[in-house]
């Protein structure tokens, strides 16, 4: 691995561990603060390579040894080239560094992204912050139409699709969760159902789509 493949970082994704004792905690009616700012700052981080990841895939890479912004064009054989501090880096292996890290998302992803990071530092106690966690890990990528059709959460917490469903589904909540949390939570199955309900569909159609498709063996 050359120099420059060292400087490129992106977060990774939250441990699951850590969301659920944020959650446990927050069941019974206590705020750790310091559990929430590392739980938020985190997700924090990986918000921000997301958005970097998916503005690099747009053309517009940062550097990352001095954070200016090198335009590109996608070839394959290009090669990244920083005016600002002579950092340079063929585009396909800048390209292959976040590939495959569930480090991309449509526009009202990012918008998510963006307004959680502004959002967070400004949070002025311990429960306004929960509620933006909470609201940010709740979270849909969108089809065309603005319909829900996978939870953002992959992209912000560690384990396969169904695995971070499986995992949000059964957080623990109490008598003394944050407000507005359960509530969420219920919005949040209800579209994680319907998704659901829509794949199952397409597959089905496919399979179908697949077996006219196929040759007679006769």
């Amino acid at each position: 691995m050359t120099d420059e493949e060292i400087e490129i970082h992106w977060a990774p994704r939250v441990r699951q561990q850590d969301i659920r004792r944020l959650y446990e905690t927050d069941a019974r009616g206590l705020y750790d603060e310091e559990l929430i700012n590392e739980v938020g700052w985190s997700l924090y981080m990986r918000c921000e390579s997301l958005i970097v990841a998916v503005e690099a895939a747009r053309g517009r890479v940062k550097c990352p040894r001095c954070g200016e912004i090198i335009p590109h064009h996608g070839a394959p054989d290009e090669v990244l080239h920083c005016a600002g501090c002579g950092w340079e880096i063929p585009w396909s292996t800048y390209f292959k560094s976040f590939q495959h890290k569930q480090l991309s998302g449509a526009e009202p992803v990012v918008e998510l992204f963006q307004e959680f990071m502004a959002r967070f530092p400004a949070a002025s106690n311990p429960r306004e912050k929960m509620v933006l966690i909470d609201t940010l890990i709740h979270g849909f990528h969108q089809s065309l139409l603005g319909d829900p059709t996978r939870t953002t959460a992959v992209n912000l917490i560690e384990g396969r699709y169904h695995e971070v469903v499986g995992f949000l589904d059964g957080l623990t909540y109490g008598e003394g969760s944050t407000p507005g949390t359960r509530q969420r939570l219920a919005e949040w199955r209800e579209k994680i159902d319907r998704t659901a309900e829509e794949w199952s569909d397409a597959r089905l159609k496919r399979l179908k789509q697949l077996r006219y498709e196929r040759p007679s063996s006769g």
